[in-house]
């Protein structure tokens, strides 16, 4: 079974991650210490380790919050429908069709053919959301894919980012896939993520957290200062 992390979050949230084979993704529970109330960020390909976690720590999701549509990052939807009929899907609207479609979540060309139930609510950028005592400022950084969407916890210290494919640690998203453009998510790196404070911290889809900050001064893709030797990673 995928193993569980606690990872350190120096503020009154709880976040679990819960890395899924093949692909090394990572699903993330998000909950307030004190409530029962939790968000489901992109639940991958081992949904009965995110269920078991949540049933075991006697949490109650209320929605599943999806940064993009690619087959990874949401093959536990059914499952997690399934074990709540009521929860809802929430995705950036320019990625709902992926969701239905495996030829756009790219599972196709694995000989998978996953499907996903619709989404249940379509996000825009700039968009709001209250959820289980948080808010969350939904952020459009489209480029590994068209409608790829973060999402910023604004109500936390330091402000926290659920990154999906976009930044990782000293490494970005890809950008190779039919609706991939470096140029737009270099666009949305620096607009809309280097200008955070460089504490914010981005859990990303693959691979370790990291901070605004270091990425700023290390990342080998998208730098504010010349690019450290050695390459970086393309993942996702």
């Amino acid at each position: 079974m995928a193993h569980v992390d606690i990872l350190p979050v120096p503020s009154d949230c709880v976040v679990a991650r819960i890395e899924s084979a093949p692909f090394a993704e990572n699903t993330y529970v998000l909950s307030r210490r004190g409530r029962s109330e939790c968000l489901v960020v992109d639940p991958g390909f081992e949904p009965d380790a995110v269920i078991d976690w949540i049933e075991r720590q006697g949490l109650s999701p209320v929605a599943v919050l999806l940064t993009h549509g690619h087959s990874d990052h949401i093959a536990g939807n059914q499952d997690l429908q399934d074990r709540w009929p009521s929860l809802p899907l929430l995705i950036g609207r320019d990625d709902a069709s992926k969701l239905t479609d495996p030829a756009g979540n790219l599972s196709g060309a694995f000989g998978l053919a996953l499907v996903s139930p619709a989404a249940d609510r379509l996000l825009a950028d700039g968009e709001t959301l209250s959820l289980a005592g948080f808010t969350i400022t939904v952020i459009a950084i489209p480029g590994h894919s068209r409608g790829h969407v973060v999402f910023r916890i604004d109500d936390s210290e330091p402000r926290l980012v659920f990154g999906g494919d976009v930044l990782f640690r000293e490494g970005i998203g890809r950008t190779d896939f039919p609706d991939g453009d470096f140029a737009a998510l270099e666009r949305g790196i620096r607009g809309s993520l280097y200008t955070l404070p460089d504490d914010t911290i981005v859990f990303p889809g693959h691979g370790d957290a990291t901070t605004v900050g270091h990425e700023r001064r290390h990342n080998p893709f998208v730098a504010d200062a010349a690019p450290p030797q050695g390459g970086g990673r393309f993942r996702g």
